[in-house]
């Protein structure tokens, strides 16, 4: 049966948009998940304690006598103490109205082992400080990082493979609940090391909601409709972010915004029973039945009458009475995957390398200015969550480039945008804040662009069989490039311009790559080899 003809026979109605709603609370908490590494690992101001001025128990941050007792610099007339070093204490120094002044400290520098933190901000240093603070711990802050895009990488295989084996719906339902219950656990970390796992695994579960989400998608909309399904995850994963960004603005406290997030998408475990499983893929496995029951659901919600024809079509083509089918007695088929033969051809290969690399290049870029936000000049939670709603009109123009021009020129022009963007903002002067933030903001949506452009264009080059799974692979491959972009802003520490010079660089190769796939706009979603190879003749 021609599941394209199926989705023609239905058209888009009440039966689609109610599962879009299903799905993008579950997304939105999947994006927030995803991305609150961003505020556990981050380092919150902090200096030395001076026990020779201050209390442990009720000490503050900022001090009327800090420039006497630990070195810092002035920023904006301010001064910021060095937050691992304090001056020595002289002896012979004469205490003047119970306050410490200049002359009760020597210019020789020790190392503190006690931290007093800015009140304004709990994370994950505050609970670990002689594990976490100084120049020296900083890898163990990216290492976070890096752990969620571990976790991304497996959950992408794990999921990937869930959906293509055992359904969409499976892969959905069963990663939501993991994502939940790890969450918690993340939250609840007694030691550094838990909390490494529990955010690998926290992670793995997130981006399972987010890809079986687009297939399953992707999967129940035609091919004028196709381009919906990438915005709406987007549109869904980019409120995510904001969501992420006003809840820690309002509690910065990294355990309470864990809880936040992670807690309350364990009640959409319902939606199992509300949420069908993907046509195609029902199709793909001889489950004719199951699939005629769906068929018939979306027809009475769309208001739509099968006709008699398109019903006698469904009985011979699929060897089975529909109108006898019990749900009862469906039995699910499974097929095998045909990954080796996918990698046989030299087109398809070619096609996949290419992917592999645009996947990595979106991954690095996209994830590594969401980091890179939090440094520029401004309020950090401001800056964040502008750079995460600058996805959404990103998002956007993918979508009306899609419609109007295609796949392949559009993800071209957006990756050079992207690149040249980034590489104009490692050279701007960082006095002229606006300026940065404006090339910081061009190049974010324009990588958003890309990667919306990116899902639906790798969705309907990859046959019905391994389509979940490639790309589940996709993302994995391109995880090991993300599990970088927690270290990329640190090579500011050498040259300043570094980072964005990186996060430019990739964005070139990959637009110029781009030009070697073909145009997919207005084909059929191939479920064979040979259909995918002759994709864009």
């Amino acid at each position: 049966m021609d599941h394209d003809a199926v989705l023609k026979e239905l058209s888009f109605g009440k039966y689609q948009v109610k599962i879009l709603l299903l799905i993008f609370f579950p997304v939105l908490f999947a994006a927030a998940n995803t991305v609150t590494y961003i505020f556990i690992a981050r380092a919150p101001p902090y200096r030395c304690f001076v026990d020779q001025c201050e209390q442990f128990e009720n000490a503050k941050y900022d001090q009327d006598w800090l420039q006497h007792a630990v070195p810092g610099s002035i920023s904006n007339g301010k001064f910021e103490p060095d937050g691992c070093f304090k001056y020595n204490f002289n002896d012979t120094g004469l205490i003047t109205n119970n306050t410490c002044v200049a002359n009760l400290f020597g210019k020789n520098k020790t190392k503190c082992n006690k931290w007093i933190f800015d009140e304004n901000e709990v994370t994950m240093i505050n609970d670990w400080p002689s594990e976490m603070t100084c120049n020296e711990n900083e890898w163990k802050l990216a290492l976070i990082g890096t752990s969620n895009f571990a976790g991304v990488m497996v959950g992408s295989a794990v999921f990937g493979f869930i959906a293509d084996s055992y359904g969409r719906r499976a892969s959905f339902i069963s990663s939501l609940v993991f994502m939940s219950l790890t969450g918690i656990g993340q939250a609840l970390s007694p030691s550094y090391a838990m909390l490494m796992i529990f955010t690998l695994l926290n992670a793995a579960g997130s981006i399972g909601v987010y890809y079986s989400t687009f297939v399953l998608i992707i999967e129940m909309l035609d091919k004028e409709k196709r381009e919906i399904s990438s915005v709406f995850i987007n549109y869904s994963w980019a409120v995510g972010a904001v969501m992420a960004g006003a809840i820690v603005y309002f509690d910065s406290n990294w355990r309470h915004l864990t809880l936040w997030i992670a807690a309350p998408p364990i009640i959409f475990i319902f939606e199992y029973w509300f949420v069908p499983e993907s046509l195609r893929w029902l199709i793909s496995k001889k489950s004719y039945g199951q699939a005629y029951i769906i068929v018939q659901k979306a027809a009475k919600d769309n208001k739509k009458e099968l006709s008699a024809s398109f019903i006698n079509q469904f009985e011979t083509q699929n060897g089975c009475k529909a109108s006898e089918v019990q749900e009862s007695q469906i039995l699910e088929h499974r097929s095998n995957t045909n990954y080796l033969e996918l990698l046989r051809s030299k087109k398809l290969l070619i096609r996949v390398l290419v992917l592999c690399f645009i996947w990595s290049t979106n991954t690095l870029v996209f994830y590594g200015l969401s980091l890179y936000s939090i440094s520029l000049s401004g309020n950090i939670y401001f800056n964040f969550i502008f750079g995460s709603l600058i996805e959404i009109p990103g998002t956007t123009i993918a979508w009306i480039s899609m419609n109007k021009i295609g796949r392949r020129y559009p993800l071209v022009i957006s990756f050079l945008i992207c690149g040249i963007g980034s590489i104009f903002g490692a050279f701007v002067d960082a006095e002229v804040v606006w300026l940065q933030v404006f090339s910081f903001l061009i190049s974010k949506m324009a990588i958003s662009t890309t990667f919306t452009i990116a899902c639906v264009y790798t969705a309907e080059m990859m046959p019905t069989n391994t389509r979940s799974g490639c790309i589940g692979a996709f993302s994995t491959i391109s995880r090991l490039s993300s599990l970088l972009a927690p270290f990329v802003p640190l090579l500011k520490n050498y040259y300043s311009f570094l980072p964005l010079l990186v996060f430019g660089s990739f964005p070139l190769a990959a637009g110029c790559l781009s030009l070697l796939l073909p145009e997919t706009l207005g084909s059929s979603l191939p479920d064979t080899i040979i259909e995918a190879e002759n994709i864009g003749k």
